[in-house]
C-alpha cells in the first residue's frame, strides 16, 4: 500500500472515529495519527478475532474500529480537572 493511500485511510478513520467518540474532529494532522493508531490497533484485533479486511473500505472499518478502542483507552486512562 502507498504511503498516499496509508494517510489518506488514516484521515478518514481518524475523522470519523473522533466524531463518533467526541462529537468533533480534532484537526487534520491530529485526526491522521489517530488513524494511523487506530490502524495498527484494529490491526492486531481483527488479527486476534481472525477477521479479514478487503479493500479500501475494510480497511478503513479496521482503522475505525482501532481509533474508537484507542480514543475509549485515552478516555479511560485521562482525567480532567473538572473546576466547580
Amino acid at each position: 500500500m502507498s504511503i498516499i493511500m496509508f494517510l489518506c485511510i488514516g484521515l478518514v478513520a481518524g475523522w470519523i472515529a473522533s466524531h463518533l467518540v467526541e462529537g468533533h474532529g480534532y484537526g487534520a494532522i491530529a485526526d491522521v495519527l489517530l488513524g494511523i493508531a487506530g490502524a495498527f490497533i484494529g490491526g492486531y484485533i481483527f488479527d486476534f478475532f481472525d477477521i479479514a479486511a478487503y479493500g479500501f473500505l475494510g480497511n478503513v472499518a479496521m482503522s475505525v474500529v482501532g481509533a474508537v478502542v484507542f480514543l475509549g483507552l485515552i478516555r479511560l486512562f485521562s482525567r480532567k480537572v473538572r473546576r466547580t
